[in-house]
C-alpha cells in the first residue's frame, strides 16, 4: 500500500513563500509521476503541477508558472513544491499524488492521494 504524507502548510502572508513537501511510503518514486493538486472551499480540485516519471519534464498550471517550482529527492522519496511570492487565490488545501508507472499524472490518472496540507495566503 502506498501512502504519502504533506507537511508544510501553514498562515503565510501575501507575497510569502512556503515549501510544501510529499513523502512517499511503499514505492519508489523514481518510476511513477508525482503531482501537486489543490482544492478551495466551493470549488474543485485542480492541477498545480506535475512531473513524468522519470522528473525530466513538468508541466504547471498558467495560475503558478513563474512562482511554483516542483523538485524531487529521489533517495529521500520526496517531493517538494516551493511557493513564491503567494497571492490569495492561492489558498487552498493542497494535495500531492502519484500516478500510474511510466506515466504523467493528472486528476483522473493518480492512484494515490496524500491528506492534504493546508495553505492560507492572507492579504
Amino acid at each position: 500500500q502506498v501512502q504519502l504524507v504533506e507537511s508544510g502548510g501553514g498562515l503565510v502572508q501575501a507575497g510569502g513563500s512556503l515549501r510544501l513537501s510529499c513523502v512517499a511510503s511503499g514505492r519508489t518514486i523514481s518510476l511513477y509521476p508525482m503531482g501537486w493538486f489543490r482544492q478551495a472551499p466551493g470549488k474543485e480540485r485542480e492541477f498545480v503541477g506535475g512531473f513524468t516519471w522519470n522528473g525530466y519534464n513538468t508541466n504547471y498550471a498558467d495560475s503558478v508558472k513563474g512562482r511554483f517550482t516542483m523538485s524531487r529527492d529521489n533517495a529521500k522519496n520526496t517531493v517538494y513544491l516551493q511557493m513564491n511570492s503567494l497571492k490569495p487565490e492561492d489558498t487552498a488545501v493542497y494535495y500531492c499524488a502519484v500516478g500510474p508507472k511510466w506515466g504523467t499524472i493528472t486528476i483522473r490518472t493518480a492512484d494515490y492521494w496524500g491528506q492534504g496540507t493546508q495553505v492560507t495566503v492572507s492579504s
